[in-house]
C-alpha cells in the first residue's frame, strides 16, 4: 500500500505580502474616530509598540497606529502607555517596548539571562557597584516612582560609557532589565523607575511561566502579528534564539495553530497562522515607521517587498542616500517610496526633506502620497508643507500639494 504524501500548500509572494499587511492591520476601514477601544484593539494586535527617542519628525512607537487607524490623540495613547498603573508596560521585548502588562511574566527567562550574564556574581559594571543597586532600590522604596534625574546622588553624574549615561542611569537600566525595577510611566519621554511590586499587579508578579511555555506564547503572538513567516520572521519578533523558537514552532504545528505552507520566489520553509486572512487585495496609503514590525527585520522587507531599506540617521550627511529620518511608502500591497520627513514645530511646517520613487511604484503616488501629508500635518499640529526639491517624487509632490519645490 502506497501511502499518499500530502502536499504543502503554495501561495504566491503578492498573497504573501497581502496576509501579512491583513495581519498586521492593514487594509481594515478606519474608524470615523480613534479612541481608546481603538487604540486598544491595535495594540493587542500588534503585541508590542517598539520605542526609540528620536523625535526629529514623531517618536516611532505613535506613528504604527497612526498609519493603521489614521489621526488620533496622542495624548490618549500617553494615558494609556505612560502612567504608573495600566494596561501596558515596558520591557525589553524586540528591542524596548510597549507591552501588554499580561506579557510581562512571559520575559521572566529573558530577565534570568540578564542577571546571569551581567549580575552581581558576573564579573563587571553590576558586581563593581553593588552597593548603588542596593541603594537604588532603598531609594524606591522608600520615595516611590522616579525619574533617574530626580535622583540625588553623588554618581548621578554624566560620563564617558553608557551613551553618557550617570552611574545612577545605569544602575537603574540593570535593574530594569533584571525585573527588580519597571517602568511607572513618563514625563517627557523620561522613563520613570518603581519597584515591581508597587507596579505590577500580585496576578503578573507572581505569575511563572516556564522557559518553553513562554517562548510557545510569544511564538503564538508572533505568528499571529505576522500571518505567514518563516522560522527567522517569527523569531524575530522578540528577539527569541532559532533553537527554542523552532521547537516552538513543531508544538504550535502540532497544535494546529501554524500550517506548512510554501511561498512562491522564498526558497525557504514558511507557516501560516491558521486565523490569517487572505485578502484579494489591500487598499492602504501609509507612511511607516523605521521601527513598524512591517519594515523592521530587513531582510523580510526585502524578500517580501523588494525593498532594501537602511536607516541612515547615523550614516554621515554627505553618504546618505535617502535621507536622515525616511519612512517608507506604503501603497496598497507595495512599498512604493521613502519620504524625509522633518517636523519643524517652532514654524509650525511639515518639512518634506527629499521623496522617492521604486522602481515599480505606480504612477498615482504622489496623488496618494499628498492628502496622506495633509493629513499628518494636520495630526503634528502643523500648518504647512513645505516641499525641498530632492528625489525623483519630490517635483511631482509639491505639485501635487500646489507648493514649489525649495532648493
Amino acid at each position: 500500500m502506497v501511502q499518499k504524501v500530502s502536499r504543502v500548500p503554495t501561495v504566491s509572494a503578492a498573497q504573501a505580502r497581502r496576509i501579512a499587511l491583513a495581519a498586521q492591520g492593514f487594509g481594515r476601514v478606519r474608524p470615523e474616530a480613534t479612541g481608546i477601544r481603538q487604540l486598544n484593539l491595535a495594540i493587542d494586535r500588534l503585541g508590542l509598540l517598539q520605542l526609540d527617542s528620536v523625535n526629529v519628525f514623531e517618536r516611532s512607537h505613535y506613528l504604527p497606529l497612526f498609519s493603521r487607524l489614521g489621526a488620533y490623540d496622542k495624548a490618549e495613547l500617553d494615558r494609556l502607555t505612560f502612567v504608573k498603573k495600566g494596561r501596558y508596560i515596558e520591557y525589553w521585548a524586540h528591542e524596548a517596548a510597549i507591552i501588554p502588562v499580561e506579557s510581562w511574566p512571559l520575559f521572566r527567562w529573558r530577565m534570568d539571562d540578564f542577571r546571569k550574564r551581567y549580575g552581581p556574581t558576573a564579573a563587571g559594571w553590576v558586581q563593581s557597584n553593588a552597593e548603588m543597586l542596593d541603594w537604588l532600590k532603598l531609594e524606591l522604596a522608600e520615595k516611590g516612582p522616579l525619574a533617574a534625574s530626580q535622583i540625588e546622588h553623588d554618581a548621578n553624574k554624566r560620563n564617558g560609557p553608557w551613551w553618557g549615561w550617570s552611574d545612577v542611569k545605569a544602575g537603574l537600566e540593570f535593574l530594569f532589565r533584571f525585573g527588580d525595577v519597571v517602568t511607572a510611566g513618563r514625563q517627557r519621554f523620561e522613563r520613570t523607575y518603581a519597584l515591581a511590586e508597587s507596579v505590577l499587579p500580585d496576578r503578573v508578579l507572581g505569575a511563572v511561566v516556564p522557559r518553553e511555555d513562554a517562548i510557545r506564547q510569544l511564538m503564538s503572538t508572533s505568528a499571529r502579528a505576522h500571518g505567514i513567516g518563516t522560522p527567522r520572521d517569527l523569531a524575530d519578533y522578540f528577539r527569541l534564539k532559532q533553537e527554542p523558537a523552532r521547537a516552538a514552532i513543531d508544538d504550535l504545528v502540532d497544535a494546529g495553530e501554524l500550517l506548512p505552507i510554501t511561498v512562491d520566489g522564498w526558497n525557504r520553509p514558511a507557516w501560516l497562522h491558521r486565523d490569517a486572512r487572505v485578502p484579494r487585495r489591500i487598499e492602504a496609503t501609509a507612511l511607516l515607521s523605521p521601527f513598524d514590525p512591517v519594515v523592521w527585520e530587513r531582510d523580510r522587507t526585502e524578500r517580501m517587498f523588494g525593498f532594501r531599506y537602511r536607516i541612515e540617521i547615523y550614516t554621515p550627511a554627505a553618504k546618505r542616500i535617502f535621507g536622515y529620518y525616511t519612512l517608507p511608502l506604503l501603497i496598497d500591497d507595495r512599498l512604493a517610496g521613502r519620504v524625509d520627513l522633518k517636523s519643524d514645530r517652532q514654524n509650525r511646517v511639515l518639512r518634506v526633506q527629499s521623496a522617492w520613487t521604486e522602481v515599480d511604484a505606480p504612477p498615482e503616488t504622489a496623488a496618494r502620497l499628498a492628502p496622506l501629508l495633509r493629513q499628518t500635518a494636520d495630526w503634528q499640529g502643523l500648518q504647512g508643507i513645505e516641499v525641498m526639491g530632492r528625489g525623483d517624487l519630490a517635483g511631482a509632490l509639491a505639485a501635487e500639494l500646489g507648493v514649489s519645490p525649495v532648493g
